[in-house]
């Protein structure tokens, strides 16, 4: 998943603001006894996540894929004092993890777990969102992008994981995992309602900003 060489990771990682204590807690407990813990956002994700959330202060953040909840606890980091966070997750035998992390880092008032799918969830959410990150099932990308679309504030940002799929973008003769991110990509890039950067971090962050 990790597009650059590990020796330089490290160097990153050592130059870019540590860890809170919670989140190097959350990141051990994760691999320790989680399936597939490469999911969890991890360090250098985490922190710009967080840097995109004080910067643009948000009142309302949807999550689409909670996990273990730490790009949850990254993305709280900038909210106003009256904001809060929606996470959404179909997965509930993570549900007490996520909610217990939430507690350690002091954000339990501030993040609203729901466990459901997300196609059925988010047509029922009423709020005007500042900032959403996606990061869910793959083949369902397409659509969870249109779905939130009319729920972003103008001026508002939109980010998706894994849009590099460990450099599978580049195949020839992609799967189709594979195919559905190339689509996804292309789509965004095609979408005059938005400006877009795809940033090479971890597997790959495409920012959404909508015009």
């Amino acid at each position: 998943m990790d597009l650059i060489a590990p020796e330089l990771l490290r160097y990153v990682e050592r130059h870019s603001t540590p860890e809170e204590s919670y989140l190097r807690e959350l990141d051990r407990d994760t691999q320790a006894n989680v399936l597939m813990p490469r999911m969890l956002s991890g360090h250098l994700q985490g922190n710009l996540l967080a840097v995109f959330s004080q910067m643009l202060r948000p009142r309302r953040v949807l999550e689409i894929g909670t996990f273990t909840g730490y790009s949850a606890i990254c993305l709280a980091q900038g909210l106003t004092d009256d904001g809060y966070l929606i996470t959404i997750d179909v997965n509930e035998e993570l549900e007490d993890m996520a909610k217990a992390a939430f507690a350690k880092a002091g954000l339990a008032d501030k993040i609203k777990q729901l466990v459901g799918d997300a196609r059925e969830v988010v047509p029922l959410l009423t709020d005007t969102f500042d900032l959403v990150f996606i990061d869910a099932d793959k083949a369902n990308y397409g659509l969870y992008y249109q779905m939130v679309m009319p729920k972003v504030r103008k001026g508002g940002l939109i980010i998706a994981d894994n849009v590099l799929w460990s450099g599978k973008v580049l195949a020839q003769n992609p799967d189709k995992d594979t195919k559905i991110i190339q689509a996804f990509n292309e789509m965004v890039q095609a979408d005059e309602r938005v400006v877009n950067t795809l940033l090479p971090v971890r597997d790959g962050l495409m920012l959404i900003h909508k015009l």
